[in-house]
């Protein structure tokens, strides 16, 4: 009381530079609190301000106007009304950075809420984020991979070969001559493709090979090796794309009562709830991760070139194997026969002794020869057993009640040996499946280098978050308890003691061993293919002077054993004739199974029915 009211008001001035405009600073009137006479209330209403530059147009700025508390009067509110901005550029639309209003808690009265900011939109369609992301696509796309593209390490083949003088290998027709008109066929026509087997027309021997590629563990184990590979290629893969993590929070904190500033009164335990999810994405830039790919699926193709090495091995060893058992079959008819022979000529003996035209002594050399072939029956039998145990292992069979029927060899001249295509020396590089593993590696070394000289490279990365997070469930979900963040990050290694270079040499060093190592490999598949066809054409030549010498045994034991029955000579040399008749009719048949095994050498060093075309792109 006693106290009068004072309202002033300033009284508005004109402009001196612009006469006719009033001055933009005016007076603010204050106001006397109806509660308490006398005293100023702190709360004033804003008055608008006209711009100097554009008269007519408020300005956009425009203060806040602060509201008087119903529980504390002449104590404004800190809770403050958010006022939009008119655009300078775009009169009449406000501006989307607004000011962020804090709330006042219906818990803690006179405390602002910490959470609640504002959330701006950004519209996909806005011409520049468009813009934006079309450039880091255009920039990743056109970006050539660091790193020296692959090139196959260069081996000069030979036109031809040199050892091709086997009856049963078809050399294909020489190379055109310079300049000549006729065109000559491709070198795969006639190639044996597939089931290579097959061309032997044995139908237990084809029996065999089906069941390996099911049941056998070898191939199995490879098999699997190779699926991981390939499985290896899709992890390198995935990172082209971004990675997207997305969860729900829900905690009660609670928080020290004696902390700092900490305010008497106020609740100390309140409730969060979230729901956020991050994205990141470190785009390819530099080519490391096509080079990564790269390089996993050159391995993967490496291991499918070993895994079809594997069944080749597998199926060329049982084919040897089943054709050494048959040769002893061969062995084990003539020994058979001979035994029968020689079972006659002792009872020839023993007559004659009978006959007082023989001596004891000849019955005893009689005896003798026929024990000793028996044993000798009984040594084919013990080398049978273990090549049908190894056909039985491979194609895995229960051993106890696996056995294979005694199926001969044909002891005439090439009767069923088959006809192998040789090919060009250049088809071999297609052909062998290890050669074509090594290749493979190769380039996988190669595109190491890449992933090495990009480590010189900054790495950049784009990343966002967004999500909702409130106190209370009823407004988790809600557009005021939305927040986000978007960045990107670009790192560049500045010194790290010449660690990058010596792993990019490394790994170039690392491409020279594997060239080298593929260059041994075709040197290896000329040699072994030089081999088999030197095998096939020498062994061939040995069994035709074989031939002959079985068919002089025969004669000399004929007309010795004639000698013997007319009492001109003594058992001696029919015992001697004979023995040069088995040993000679052993080596026949031991020449006729290595003509088959060394045919199958020869059809697996050329690659077997495989050819690089079955590698998975």
């Amino acid at each position: 009381m006693g106290a009068s009211n004072r309202p002033t008001s300033r009284v508005p001035q004109v402009s001196p530079l612009r006469p006719g405009i009033v001055n933009q600073a005016q007076q603010r009137v204050p106001q006397v609190s109806p509660l308490r006479p006398g005293i100023v209330n702190q709360a004033q209403p804003g008055v608008p301000q006209v711009s100097p530059l554009r008269p007519g147009i408020a300005n956009q700025a425009q203060q806040r106007v602060p509201q008087v508390s119903p529980l504390r009067p002449g104590i404004a509110n800190q809770a403050q009304q958010r006022v939009p901005q008119v655009s300078p550029l775009r009169p009449g639309i406000a501006n989307q950075a607004q000011q962020r209003v804090p709330q006042v808690s219906p818990l803690r009265p006179g405390i602002a809420n910490q959470a609640q900011p504002w959330v701006p939109q950004v519209s996909l369609l806005r011409p520049g984020i468009a813009a934006g992301l079309c450039l880091i696509v255009s920039l990743i796309t056109g970006c050539k991979p660091v790193g020296p593209n692959y090139q196959r390490p260069v081996y000069d083949t030979p036109p031809i070969y040199k050892e091709t003088g086997a009856s049963n290998v078809t050399v294909p027709p020489p190379p055109p001559p310079s300049g000549g008109g006729w065109q000559p066929a491709s070198p795969s026509d006639g190639m044996i493709k597939g089931k290579w087997w097959e061309i032997y027309n044995d139908p237990q021997l084809n029996q065999f090979e089906e069941r390996i590629a099911g049941v056998n563990q070898n191939l199995r184990s490879a098999l699997e090796s190779y699926l991981a590979a390939r499985e290896q290629v899709k992890i390198a893969r995935s990172a082209f794309s971004p990675t997207l993590s997305a969860g729900p929070g829900v905690s009660h904190d609670m928080v020290s009562k004696n902390r700092p500033l900490a305010i008497s009164g106020t609740k100390n335990s309140y409730n969060d709830l979230q729901l956020e999810g991050q994205a990141s994405w470190e785009p390819d830039f530099w080519g490391q991760i096509r080079r990564t790919v790269e390089g996993a699926k050159a391995a993967a193709q490496a291991s499918n070139a070993d895994m079809a090495n594997v069944a080749l091995s597998l199926e060329s060893e049982v084919a040897e194997d089943y054709f050494n058992l048959r040769g002893l079959d061969l062995q084990k008819q003539l020994l058979d026969k001979d035994i029968e022979d020689l079972t006659n000529q002792l009872d020839l003996t023993k007559r004659r002794l009978r006959g007082g035209i023989g001596t004891e002594a000849d019955v005893a050399l009689a005896q003798t020869q026929l024990d000793t072939t028996r044993a000798q029956l009984i040594d084919v039998g013990v080398a049978r057993a273990e090549f049908e145990h190894a056909i039985g292992t491979i194609a895995e069979y229960q051993l106890p009640s696996f056995s294979i029927a005694p199926n001969p060899l044909p002891l005439d001249a090439d009767a069923g040996l088959p006809t192998i295509p040789l090919g060009v020396p250049s088809q071999l590089l297609e052909r062998r499946p290890d050669i074509a593993a090594a290749e493979r590696l190769a380039a996988q070394a190669n595109a190491q280098i890449g992933v090495a000289i990009s480590a010189f490279y900054p790495t950049i990365s784009l990343g966002g978050a967004g999500g909702f997070e409130s106190t209370h469930i009823g407004t988790w979900i809600q557009g005021p308890s939305a927040l986000w963040s978007l960045g990107a990050q670009a790192t560049q290694l500045l010194i790290d003691g010449g660690k990058r270079k010596a792993v990019s040499q490394q790994a170039r060093d690392f491409f020279e061993a594997s060239a080298s190592n593929y260059k041994v490999a075709v040197f290896t598949a000329f040699n072994e293919v030089e081999d088999k066809l030197s095998d096939l054409r020498i062994v061939e030549e040995e069994e035709k002077a074989q031939t002959a010498a079985v068919a002089d045994a025969q004669h000399s034991f004929d007309v010795s054993n004639q000698r013997y029955k007319g009492g001109v000579t003594t058992y001696l040399e029919v015992l001697t004739a004979e023995n040069t008749l088995i040993q000679n009719q052993r080596t026949a048949a031991t020449l006729r199974s290595r003509r088959y095994a060394s045919s199958v050498e020869l059809i697996r060093s050329l690659g077997g029915g495989w050819d690089a075309s079955q590698i998975p792109k």
